[in-house]
């Protein structure tokens, strides 16, 4: 059992620290590392790694997409070139570009612009304004010291041929294209009434200038999008609105400068008081307060989160209105998800290229081009936050301390000796618990103390252990990672203390 002095002298892992986890243990490493030119912004989930990522997308759909009755598709990652010209992807999915002229390095001028003098750089500066930026403060080429050339805008579109006539189609840059396209026939064949979400998982790829920070920034990443497709001259559901009404949240309201205590301006305030910051709508709030319940439930301390009000300049083109969902962690505050308010923009964009009506019928038989309300959900950077927020050094372990709800693996069979006795009755047990669908581990390798450490590492919450006292009783040692409590429990029983420990 830890002791107070124990606890007393634990200390949260750093950044590096989780890092070096993820790569020993299987959490996730960068891909074809075994090759020295292989680009950056690519990573690969090991079997550890896999199992977090499935269990917190298990949880985001029971607590956030089942709970509000949406839909969920699968669309395809790859889109015709008009798609992205109706959205304006094209056009403005840009970020700014400088190359040395001496070695070829590319850098994003905005961000280096910013280290180098401390100011906040708005992204959307024409390549002049950029250019006299960087004579201003004599800015050289951080690698030889040479002279940038004119600044350029970099699109961040993966662009693919398809067939034999190389035809002009992209990667796309996130999922909810794949929804807005789909949106006449899923509204048809669905029956869609108003309001209604549309969620969608899957891939999505931009091409950025510097990815960095393992799995912030990846040109290659993976999100869990919220479509909600309302009409914005209807009064939302008061009964709904009564479910969340009392739903605490941390909120940064602009307008703020960078340069304030950020701390001290952020409200903690219920729902039911929040709505004159989320643009005095209702239907905004609610959705938002199902994102900060899912966040809490998925692990996230309250006071380590809040919702961010974007400026004008920060926010994405598509959008009049945006937050930023965002993590506190070792490196600093994280956005996790981008909250936009997208009016109409994107519907009326597809309805005027592709010459559809993407309107709907509402009850009093009017046509009501949707707008919509986005969560976009950046997968990987949750991870990668978890495992910020719960890995700690203790004077004998290292343990990540999980939720049982999203740890890798929920439980750890052991027997206590490599005996056939003990590993006949091990075995029985660990497939007992995989055919009750619990992600179960077995290991039987060192001794049962190096074993404990092992789990405690990748954050399984719970090791039962066969020992001879099994073989008499039918008893099992089960052992709590966090605590490392121990206690005697009938192997018959296992099922069930289990299930009721997941759910907490």
């Amino acid at each position: 059992m830890s002791s107070d002095k124990d606890k007393a002298k634990e200390s949260k892992a750093t950044y590096d620290d989780v890092l070096r986890l993820a790569l020993e243990r299987g959490f996730f490493f960068p891909a074809a590392e075994i090759y020295n030119d292989a680009p950056a912004g690519f990573w690969d989930y090991g079997p550890v790694g896999f199992l977090m990522k499935s269990n917190f997308l298990r949880v985001w759909r029971h607590r956030l997409v089942r709970r509000d009755d949406m839909l969920e598709i699968d669309g395809s990652v790859i889109l015709p070139k008009i798609v992205f010209e109706a959205s304006g992807h094209l056009s403005s999915l840009v970020d700014p570009l400088v190359q040395c002229t001496k070695c070829g390095t590319r850098i994003r001028a905005d961000k280096y612009i910013s280290e180098k003098t401390g100011q906040q750089i708005d992204e959307r500066l024409t390549p002049d304004e950029f250019q006299s930026l960087i004579s201003k403060y004599n800015l050289r080429c951080p690698k030889c010291g040479g002279e940038f050339g004119k600044p350029t805008k970099f699109n961040m579109m993966f662009r693919v041929g398809v067939g034999a006539e190389d035809a002009d189609a992209y990667l796309r840059p996130e999922t909810a294209q794949s929804i807005f396209a789909d949106f006449a026939r899923l509204s048809k064949t669905m029956r869609i009434k108003l309001p209604r979400g549309i969620a969608q998982v899957g891939k999505s790829f931009r091409n950025e200038i510097a990815p960095r920070q393992s799995l912030i920034r990846l040109r290659e990443l993976t999100q869990a999008e919220v479509e909600v497709f309302f009409n914005p001259a209807s009064r939302f559901d008061p009964e709904k609105f009564i479910q969340i009404k009392d739903v605490r949240m941390n909120v940064l309201s602009q307008p703020y400068s960078p340069n304030e205590d950020l701390e001290a301006r952020t409200k903690l305030i219920s729902a039911a008081d929040a709505v004159s910051s989320f643009g005095g709508m209702e239907i905004i709030t609610y959705y938002f307060a199902l994102l900060q319940e899912f966040y809490e439930a998925a692990g996230f301390r309250k006071e380590d989160t809040r919702f961010r009000e974007l400026s004008a300049s920060d926010r994405a083109f598509y959008t009049t209105s945006a937050f930023d969902f965002e993590v506190r962690t070792n490196i600093g505050w994280l956005e996790l998800v981008a909250c936009n308010y997208r009016t109409d923009y994107d519907l009326s964009g597809h309805s005027r290229m592709s010459k559809k009506d993407l309107s709907v019928m509402e009850g009093d038989n009017t046509k009501v081009l949707p707008h919509v309300i986005e969560l976009s959900l950046g997968v990987d950077r949750s991870i990668l936050a978890l495992m910020d927020a719960y890995f700690y050094h203790e004077p004998e372990r290292d343990v990540l301390r999980l939720p049982p709800s999203i740890a890798p693996y929920l439980a750890a069979v052991f027997p206590l000796m490599s005996k056939p006795e003990f590993e006949s009755k091990a075995h029985q047990i660990f497939e007992r618990l995989k055919h009750e669908d619990f992600a179960t581990a077995y290991d039987d390798s060192g001794n049962i103390g190096r074993r404990y450490r092992r789990m405690d590492e990748i954050g399984t919450p719970f090791c039962i252990t066969v020992d001879h006292q099994t073989l008499q009783d039918g008893t099992v040692t089960l052992r709590r990672r966090d605590s490392m409590l121990q206690e005697r429990v009938r192997s018959d029983d296992l099922a069930s203390i289990l299930n009721s420990l997941r759910d907490g």
